[in-house]
């Protein structure tokens, strides 16, 4: 497929029909999802839109990627116990900051990503497994702070003075999300570490 792109600074258009054909505007041709995949990893912009009603479903084709890579089964990025997690977020109180804090989170850990590449490759035995903890520190530091930082009951419109039952049970609260999020950073890391191997394979 011709890497090209659409005039100035405007992401592709490509437009969905009803027979779930995919058209690329720019290069004037059909494309699947693995091109749309594949557009992503080149940091090709691109937005979707219904052929017909010109509705813009990017979100519903976005989603519809990761499915089909998840359902390959060879290499999972989405770990059961942080899809579970992350259902219980819809409808909750704290929906509304949760894409906020995992964009912000995807974007730390893409910056950190080649650095995170580079130590684990050249690192073996003891000191490859320290390289690994170092950075899951690194990651839970970075992951506690940012939900102090989006904790909903240190927020402005909460009682001056809550009371101490009140503010026992959410520091409880606050405490069992970053536990929970420890443990995805740590369950990325395996996943970080067996994806290493495969590599040196």
């Amino acid at each position: 497929m011709a890497k090209k792109r659409s005039s100035g600074d405007e992401p592709i258009t490509i437009k969905k029909y009803a027979n779930r054909r995919l058209y690329n505007t720019a290069t004037s041709s059909y494309v699947t999802l693995d091109h749309l995949s594949e557009m992503v990893k080149q940091n090709q912009d691109f937005v979707v839109v219904d052929a017909k009603s010109g509705d813009d479903i990017t979100r519903s084709v976005l989603t519809q990627i990761i499915f089909e890579e998840e359902a390959k089964g060879d290499q999972n990025l989405l770990p059961i116990r942080f899809m579970r997690q992350l259902i219980k977020y819809y409808g909750d109180s704290m929906q509304g900051v949760v894409p906020g804090f995992l964009e912000m989170s995807l974007e730390n850990f893409s910056k950190e990503q080649e650095r995170v590449r580079n130590r684990i490759a050249s690192a073996v035995g003891e000191d490859r497994i320290a390289a690994i903890e170092e950075q899951v520190r690194d990651n839970i530091t970075a992951l506690e702070n940012a939900v102090r930082s989006i904790n909903p009951f240190s927020s402005a419109d909460q009682p001056a003075r809550p009371s101490a039952a009140k503010k026992a049970s959410a520091d409880d609260e606050a405490e069992q999300e970053i536990e929970d999020l420890q443990k995805q950073v740590q369950e990325m890391q395996r996943q970080l570490d067996a994806l290493s191997r495969k590599k040196k394979k």
